[in-house]
């Protein structure tokens, strides 16, 4: 069952199961939980009333507690929101992808493995792999996983879900794209932006979902208008492969996308999460 249930109980909030938003006693702002650099450590905690509440411990353990201190959100440097095991991505989940009307001709879900590696959180850079032409962004909802799930029927996926988070796919459409390129393509360092929260308890079917390219809308839908729903790509990945703590499912991007270039700025923002920004290197 979701771990932070505890944590939750300790810190007098509320919470009444993944489908109901949880907030600060007084505060209707849903719970963010993030992983920081303060002090040269590194943290786990929740931004709340006063700043970052840090915690002794991952939230995605068992026994985890508030440490009692409270840091400035300016005081600290903002991480993934998590560590996982396995970066999961989700292809053609909306029906306008790539400019195609018609969807996935198959009505099974569709799926890639990236690597934990490319991973990089708010902030950061995104490098072009070696000969990069034609880099694109995806700005996507991310499902966090917070039990071990395996063979987990659509009904029970609630139960196995942290919450929701921002990712970009970004994605090498210069490289061929082969069976044997995909991870190429979609895998190399920094091609995974994440964060900067990780937020439960939000209708995670029906939320907006827009993409700026140095501040220009290039991307803007509802997640209820993805073809598999959170708890329908949960259960699906769950026959094949077990999720397990902290792992990450980037849900799919929405309409066509284009290529970035060094110096530009990305910005990917989810209702109720926040907002994911990213520049290009060189």
């Amino acid at each position: 069952m979701f771990r932070f249930a505890l944590i939750c109980a300790l810190a007098l909030f509320s919470f009444c199961g993944p489908a109901v938003a949880q907030a600060v006693e007084g505060d209707d702002a849903p719970l963010r939980f993030g992983r920081f650099e303060y002090q040269g450590k590194i943290w786990y905690g929740f931004l709340s009333s006063g700043g970052v509440h840090q915690l002794d411990g991952s939230y995605f353990k068992e026994g985890t507690k508030l440490t009692g201190k409270v840091i400035a959100l300016d005081k600290v440097r903002l991480l993934a929101p998590s560590v996982p095991s396995k970066v999961i991505g989700i292809a053609w989940n909306y029906k306008n992808h790539g400019g195609q009307k018609s969807g996935p001709k198959s009505k099974d879900l569709k799926f890639f493995a990236k690597l934990p590696s490319s991973i990089i959180a708010t902030g950061e850079q995104i490098i072009p792999p070696p000969g990069s032409t034609n880099l694109h962004y995806e700005g996507e909802m991310v499902i966090v996983i917070s039990d071990r799930a395996k063979n987990v029927p659509v009904n029970k996926a609630d139960d196995y879900i942290f919450g929701v988070t921002i990712g970009n796919d970004v994605t090498e459409r210069g490289y061929p794209f082969s069976p044997f390129d995909v991870l190429r393509s979609k895998g190399s360092d920094t091609m995974a932006p994440l964060g900067p929260w990780i937020v439960p308890g939000l209708s995670y079917d029906r939320l907006q979902l827009v993409t700026r390219l140095n501040g220009k809308v290039v991307q803007k839908t509802s997640t209820r208008k993805m073809v598999f729903s959170v708890n329908q790509i949960v259960s699906r990945l769950s026959h094949y492969i077990t999720l397990e703590p902290g792992d990450v499912i980037y849900t799919g991007t929405p309409g066509k996308t284009s290529a970035m270039k060094p110096g530009d700025k990305i910005k990917i923002t989810l209702e109720g999460v926040g907002t994911l920004t990213n520049t290009v290197g060189k």
